[in-house]
């Protein structure tokens, strides 16, 4: 009885290795490479398959997603005989499970010798300035490469990044001393334009205040000339409406002689050349009212003579001016 036994759980070892190598389950976004004695037969897609077996075997599993494989740094000589270390980083997607096991012994390798010698023909054909400040360039010429390369491997390659271009230690330096000039120089030339602009809107600022200035001083002058002139002409209708004599023009004239000696500074008084004819208007008129105590006049030289002299010639002064027409 025990060699049956063991005969039958050997045959129920072996159906359950059979069910197991039989029944495949593939997970999402992966492929599964079936081989039937060494030979190619077909692509296991995602979820339950069925082989035969001991007679299919799965040769490789790969994975259908987007991977990501960062390179380490690759030395470049640039076009200036400068040689910078760039590190790349390849995002790649195996579009044909088949392609990529048969066509290539590894295309992860071969990907990365791909990368190194197109990168080391594109930056070999730019100086290190251009290399700097060019890397869309690069990426795209890189990407357009690589994407043909890999096409016949079942491989599609989505993006190509520069991640660091690492140039010698001294171009370092060199380059951060330009930079550092170029911004003092840069900084220099804004605030010699800020000075500028700024003297510029003073300048305007005290034109703009000085026409202001004059325009109000102008304006002033002639307002107040116009005042003066409205005042005299005022003044002369007023004397004419009054039908001033020369008695009242003489008498304006001793009012304004005061005024002509303020001053403690006046050394030089300007009389107008009338004066004399108004104080001769004022001295005839006050002649008119006679000697202070009344009666007649009373003059030194002529006292005792007929009552005094000035009397005498007062009344012939009187009887000319009653026989004088009176003056418009």
């Amino acid at each position: 009885m025990q060699p049956i036994i063991i005969v039958l759980i050997i045959l129920v070892v072996l159906v359950f290795i059979a069910l197991v190598k039989t029944i495949q389950v593939i997970p999402q976004a992966s492929a599964a490479i079936v081989e039937r004695f060494g030979r190619y037969t077909r692509t296991l897609n995602a979820g339950l398959n069925i082989v035969v077996p001991f007679i299919d075997s799965i040769r490789n599993r790969i994975d259908l997603r987007e991977q990501v494989v960062p390179f380490p740094p690759q030395p470049v000589i640039t076009q200036d005989n400068l040689v910078v270390n760039i590190d790349t980083v390849i995002y790649y997607q195996v579009t044909d499970a088949r392609a990529a096991t048969y066509e290539v012994a590894s295309y992860i390798q071969a990907i990365e010798q791909l990368t190194v010698t197109t990168l080391r023909n594109i930056i070999g054909g730019m100086d290190l300035e251009r290399t700097l400040t060019s890397r869309e360039e690069i990426n795209a010429a890189l990407r357009g490469v690589l994407d043909e390369a890999t096409g016949k491997w079942g491989i599609r390659v989505n993006r190509v990044e520069l991640k660091a271009i690492e140039p010698p230690t001294s171009i370092q330096d060199s380059m951060e001393k330009q930079m550092r000039a170029d911004r003092d120089k840069r900084a220099a030339i804004l605030q010699a334009e800020g000075v500028r602009q700024s003297e510029i809107l003073r300048a305007e600022g005290e034109k703009q205040s000085s026409i202001l200035r004059a325009e109000g001083e102008a304006k002033a002058a002639a307002l107040k000339a116009e005042g003066e002139a409205q005042a005299i002409r005022t003044v002369f209708e007023s004397i004419h409406a009054g039908d001033a004599d020369q008695k009242l023009l003489a008498y304006q004239y001793l009012q304004m002689l005061p005024k002509i000696a303020e001053g403690d500074a006046n050394k030089l008084w300007i009389v107008p050349s009338e004066i004399g004819d108004a104080l001769k208007g004022l001295s005839g008129a006050m002649g008119n009212f006679g000697p202070l105590g009344g009666g007649s006049g009373f003059n030194p030289q002529n006292s005792g003579k007929d009552g005094g002299g000035i009397p005498a010639a007062r009344d012939k002064d009187s009887a000319d001016r009653r026989e004088q027409p009176p003056i418009d």
